[in-house]
């Protein structure tokens, strides 16, 4: 696929909609994680220990399990492949996988194996205890036949390859670095979340996700600033032979280093309640938007923000792509003022902002020449709800409407003028007279228009407020209009 460029959202919204095209091949430890709420109220007369009344467990899939979960609500394919143990917790990871509609198959199952779990205690949302219950062993030379066939044979129907080790075993002895000689030779990207010290046992690979901290100690010393963090990137990829490599660094965001160039991707401010699971966001995001097209940058743009998601929720958590879309919207920054969207992305947002609560406000216009009453109508619109549409006349539309000569401005530069005004969050061109289609498939909650209308002229006015929504008419300024500012720069011009 040709690279799409971090640009705007629209670039992102792309790669995010082409998710559903790509499949991603995953092989790493399987974990079966359990999580058990309850409540403290005494201690034990056995010991001075806490007594944790249970109120209920969840079980989830965890290690690169979470990967493969997280695909697969993006709304990616995932394809697994490992080992697992043919015990209660192996079962229990192999019924999950049947109800997220994963093929398992490529999943070897052995008496000889232990199946990884780590159990978490919580009392009032705060951890108090886990229990982990693994035996670290590399797949023996059975195990590893089976497990590479597998490998093999997923390869064929994948677009990128994870490697998730969580130092379980699946990859040791080895079995990484097959695996991506297979991958090398395939022409197949591959994609290592890595663990411990030394990184040579994923020489080859086309790139490493370690945290801060993991990158630290890969080169040997505490990194922090951008040019420690860009030196020891370079370090792992002169002595490993890395594409390039993708570092997480928490409140700082991302950095995409490669031999000759870096960018760091600022993060978004988040309350953070539970970090579990977040590196398994971003890897699999990532990878996606990597295949779907997107370039490091956007890719890691992306990434990045579901991982400010994900740290949001409790647990080892996945989210979905609507959320991963409101993420990359919420804010008021650069990605957000070329918010240019079709009307499937849009709707998309508009979805996402419901979801959260807000309320979204829909008007429209062809917004030829910038004037101050367009200034005051939006502003008025936008102070009705908490996110505002634009729906933009295309330029055919506002041909047919204002005649041959118009608009002055074509639709692309409307809509960038538009799309950095504060009180916009949202720009849509529509090639119809009217925006009764775009209205139909946005269902904002609030419609406005100018006071020179009556709620029965208001296009969209009886599908909004059928739909529990309402329509507002705001003053205009008086005087103010493009056709009577062109027609005063014709008076001036002698035409």
């Amino acid at each position: 696929m040709s690279e799409l460029h971090l640009s705007s959202p629209e670039i992102l919204h792309r790669a995010i909609a082409r998710f559903a095209d790509v499949t991603v091949l995953v092989v790493g430890d399987l974990i079966l994680d359990r999580f058990v709420n309850g409540v403290i109220e005494r201690i034990s007369p056995e010991a001075p220990i806490p007594v944790l009344h249970g109120r209920g467990e969840m079980l989830a899939v965890g290690g690169a399990g979470n990967v493969v979960s997280n695909i697969v609500s993006l709304g990616g394919r995932a394809v697994p492949v490992s080992v697992l143990g043919d015990d209660a917790a192996g079962r229990n990871v192999m019924r999950m996988f049947e109800e997220l509609g994963v093929d398992a198959t490529g999943i070897g199952q052995t008496r000889e194996r232990m199946t990884s779990s780590k159990s978490r205690f919580s009392a009032l949302n705060q951890q108090v205890l886990r229990f982990d219950e693994e035996e670290v062993r590399a797949p023996n030379a059975a195990e590893r036949k089976e497990l590479v066939a597998h490998f093999r044979a997923a390869l064929e129907r994948a677009d990128i390859v994870i490697l998730s080790d969580y130092g379980k075993g699946v990859l040791l002895d080895g079995v990484a670095a097959e695996l991506i000689a297979i991958c090398r030779e395939a022409g197949k990207p591959v994609l290592v979340d890595p663990k411990g010290r030394d990184y040579s046992p994923y020489r080859g690979a086309t790139a490493v996700t370690p945290n801060r901290k993991e990158l630290g100690e890969a080169a040997g010393r505490a990194v922090f600033a951008d040019d420690e963090i860009v030196a020891a990137a370079r370090e792992l990829i002169a002595a490993n032979g890395f594409d390039f490599v993708v570092a997480t660094r928490s409140e700082k965001g991302m950095s995409v280093v490669d031999a000759g160039s870096a960018r760091h991707i600022a993060t978004q401010a988040r309350e953070v309640f539970d970090v579990s699971g977040a590196g398994d966001t971003v890897i699999a995001s990532f990878a996606l938007a990597l295949a779907a097209g997107a370039d490091r940058a956007a890719a890691a743009a992306i990434a990045n923000a579901a991982g400010g998601v994900v740290v949001g929720k409790r647990g080892t958590a996945r989210l979905t792509a609507d959320e991963l879309t409101g993420a990359l919207f919420r804010s008021h920054g650069a990605i957000h003022k070329d918010a240019i969207l079709d009307a499937a992305a849009a709707q998309r947002l508009v979805a996402t902002w419901k979801e959260e609560g807000l309320t979204v406000g829909f008007t429209n216009g062809c917004f030829d020449i910038l004037h101050a009453g367009h200034v005051s109508l939006l502003h008025a619109a936008r102070s009705q709800c908490d996110r505002l549409v634009l729906g933009l006349n295309s330029d055919a539309s506002v041909r047919r409407l204002k005649g041959p000569n118009r608009p002055v401005n074509d639709q692309h530069d409307r809509a960038c003028v538009l799309a950095a005004l504060a009180s916009v969050d949202a720009v849509v061109v529509f090639d119809e007279d009217t925006p009764l289609k775009l209205i139909e498939t946005l269902l904002p909650d609030i419609l406005v228009k100018g006071a020179d209308y009556t709620i029965d002229q208001v296009v969209g006015a009886e599908v909004v407020q059928k739909a529990g929504g309402r329509v507002v008419l705001v003053d205009l300024v008086a005087g103010k209009s493009t056709t009577g500012t062109i027609g005063k720069l014709r008076a001036g011009t002698g035409n």
